[in-house]
């Protein structure tokens, strides 16, 4: 059974930075392709940043701000927020596709077999 523990997430001011963490059981991050998503109030879900091996895709209103790593040794994947905006409240979710994104637009949501709960994130001005 695959399971995320998302944490890190918060209240900031704008301005400020998190970190968030996607810890897996029952799934190898590093076998599949691992991305953050978020929700903001009242919109649809979006695709943040995505990590396939050595390969990362950003949404270009995240690009230069966010960054996405991962660490094997841990089974964990991170979303480091810099330069936080009231824009960039949502929730935030962990999710994981178990092959490849060859082909396929990495950050629609569509691919990603394995979603976490959410953390929320809440930036104010």
């Amino acid at each position: 059974q695959v399971q995320f523990v998302e944490s890190g997430g918060g209240s900031v001011k704008a301005g400020g930075s998190l970190r968030l963490s996607c810890t897996a059981s029952g799934y190898l991050h590093n076998r599949g392709c691992t991305g953050w998503f978020r929700q903001p109030p009242g919109k649809e879900r979006e695709g943040v940043a995505v990590i396939s091996g050595p390969i990362t895709y950003y949404a270009d209103s995240v690009k230069g701000r966010f960054t996405i790593s991962q660490d094997n040794a841990n089974n964990t994947v991170y979303l480091q927020m810099n330069s936080l905006k009231p824009e960039d409240t949502a929730v935030y979710y962990c999710a994981a596709r178990t092959r490849g994104i060859a082909g396929l637009d990495p950050l629609s949501t569509r691919p990603y077999n394995y979603w976490g709960q959410g953390t929320q994130v809440t930036v104010s001005s």
